[in-house]
């Protein structure tokens, strides 16, 4: 099995999930079972997919794990926007977050894209 903790995006996930955690957690505590707790699932998803796909059989599995991060990261994108826009997330909260998921779904379209096209990962 290959070490997902030496991929860069892993680390980026890692480090956006911390922060989603964080951030979450001046929610108000109605939003415990809503928001909170599907912002924090798509953010351990992320890393997870990247996670799981890594130790998979091959680069086509690998790809398809890609795949459902960046669908994780989209919709936590969402979910940020929205909880900006219902007051969750101050602007100076919601930026830096906002550019750091930006960041990781670059980086796993690019991976996605070397693995796809090279035939690496492995």
């Amino acid at each position: 099995m290959t070490d997902f903790k030496q991929l860069k995006v892993w680390e980026k996930a890692h480090e956006l999930t911390l922060e989603i955690y964080r951030v979450t957690a001046t929610f108000p505590k109605h939003e415990l079972y809503g928001l909170v707790s599907q912002m924090r699932r798509c953010a351990v998803s992320i890393g997870s997919n990247i996670a799981e796909g890594r130790g998979r059989d091959g680069d086509p599995d690998f790809q398809r794990f890609l795949g459902i991060a960046i669908g994780s990261a989209a919709e936590l994108e969402y979910q940020l926007l929205l909880s900006r826009d219902l007051g969750f997330l101050s602007a100076q909260q919601y930026s830096p977050v906002c550019s750091s998921l930006a960041e990781v779904g670059r980086m796993l379209v690019a991976l996605r894209e070397k693995v796809r096209g090279a035939g690496v990962g492995r």
